[in-house]
């Protein structure tokens, strides 16, 4: 988290509390009929003030009653407090009067929930309360448009969650996520039960818009339920590490969703045919298409190569598209990318990458804005970022850790990228002092070409 991210939590945070502390203080005020404010009133420091009739006094009471009295506040505007408050500070506000209350039970404050489910033994976050979740499902089910799910590591949660999806009948959600806060839980439910319950919102819904489903046991035949109730209204979907669908389930999606924007997968269902379905006349202009290239053990999975003219058609279609890839593979394994120019402008190594690899990246990626490298070896980088500075005109972002770079040729690649590098993460370890630069002076000639204060990031020593 950077200073910006810190300073405006911190401040939502003092901000909130103020506020809990000053409903905490209008509940009491409610519950003794503002007896502390007569007090106050009838004790304040003598100042003569004129006499006033008996009828006088009493509209002045009424009015410093009205101003003071929370519970006669309209609707619409006690609506709007609710909003912003927690789930469990509203449930206690709603107790303090029957008006509050009535508010509590309005529809535009149940439209979005997310519901928390984990075994208390083994999870660090408060789950939803059984009768809240009954509740929701018994008087505000009809409401929901945008429901969310986080389940800890245990398959009990997991299953939790879809007994849930399997009671949502009377919905009309709009945008549906599955969240796992460790392992992928979701992949432990039997599929049968998984399938069953998101097909009753897939069926119910009718107006779905995003769903993110990663992770988890869906098939083809599901998404086909899918594309049959919404079709109309999917824009996007994102479902990476889905084992259970093919390459033909996902273009089924494309061939019949033509208002997709946004769309994640594996590679392994990536094809052309799904490009070309991406690049059709009717098809909207994909935004953002996110790859996750993953492999658990070297030669488990064959990757095949996505030939130039199916890319070339998806930018033809669609120029301003992102193309996100995340490679987490062996060195051996790159062997089948980069051959031929790809349209990738995100590129995320999580696992090591080999030098050639690097090389093809610099002539083959003339899209490239971001590109971190997480791992290399001990092998120096020097000639593969010039190459890249040299290629990638649009590259503004790059990250390095636990690889090795000369100071000379890191001076070098910055001087060629200049000012459009907005954004510069290198670990201190990844620079190697040489006869030209030492650690202590080149954040000097970084900043001199990048036209701000720069220092390479260093990790913390507890």
């Amino acid at each position: 988290m950077d200073i910006g991210e810190f300073s405006a939590t911190a401040g939502a945070s003092l901000y909130w509390f103020r506020v809990s502390r000053n409903l905490e203080a209008f509940f009491r005020m409610k519950r003794n009929n503002f007896s502390v404010v007569n007090k106050i009133v009838q004790s304040s420091p003598a100042v003569k003030q004129p006499k006033l009739g008996f009828c006088s006094s009493l509209k002045q009471t009424q009015v410093s009653t009205v101003v003071l009295d929370w519970g006669s506040l309209p609707h619409h505007v006690v609506l709007r407090i609710f909003q912003y408050l927690p789930l469990i500070d509203r449930a206690r506000a709603s107790s303090v009067c029957r008006r509050w209350n009535e508010v509590f039970h309005i529809p535009d404050l149940w439209r979005k929930f997310e519901f928390e489910l984990n075994q208390s033994a083994t999870s660090y976050f408060r789950s939803t309360h059984p009768d809240l979740i009954q509740q929701i499902i018994k008087k505000h089910a009809v409401h929901l448009q945008y429901v969310s799910f986080k389940v800890d590591s245990s398959t009990e949660s997991a299953e939790a969650a879809c007994d849930i999806l399997s009671q949502l009948v009377n919905c009309s959600i709009q945008t549906l996520g599955l969240i796992s806060t460790a392992k992928p839980s979701f992949m432990n439910v039997s599929k049968a039960h998984f399938v069953s319950a998101l097909t009753v919102v897939f069926v119910n819904s009718k107006s779905l818009s995003s769903i993110k489903i990663e992770d988890t046991p869906v098939d083809d035949p599901s998404l086909k339920i899918l594309v049959a109730n919404n079709s109309d209204t999917l824009r996007l979907l994102k479902m990476s590490s889905c084992p259970h669908v093919s390459s033909d389930g996902i273009l089924c999606v494309a061939d019949h969703c033509q208002g997709l924007k946004e769309l994640a997968l594996n590679y392994y269902i990536l094809s052309d045919e799904l490009l070309l379905a991406l690049s059709s006349e009717t098809h909207v202009n994909l935004e953002h298409l996110r790859i996750d290239v993953v492999s658990e053990n070297p030669g488990q999975i064959e990757f095949h190569p996505i030939k130039k003219h199916s890319w070339d058609a998806l930018i033809k279609h669609s120029p301003g598209v992102n193309v996100v890839m995340y490679f987490f593979l062996y060195e051996e394994e790159f062997e089948p990318f980069f051959k031929e120019e790809t349209p990738v402008t995100h590129l995320y190594f999580g696992r090591s990458v080999s030098k050639a690899t690097l090389g093809q990246i610099g002539l083959n990626c003339p899209r490239l804005i971001e590109l971190v490298v997480c791992a290399n070896g001990l092998q120096p980088l020097d000639n593969e970022l010039i190459c890249i500075a040299q290629h990638c005109k649009n590259l503004t972002a790059l990250g390095l850790s636990e690889c090795e770079v000369s100071c000379s040729a890191f001076v070098e690649f910055v001087r060629l990228c200049g000012r459009r590098l907005t954004q510069l993460s290198i670990m201190e370890e990844v620079l190697i002092p040489d006869d030209n630069y030492s650690l202590d002076d080149i954040h000097t000639e970084v900043s001199k070409y990048l036209g701000r204060v720069w220092f390479p990031d260093v990790m913390p020593i507890w």
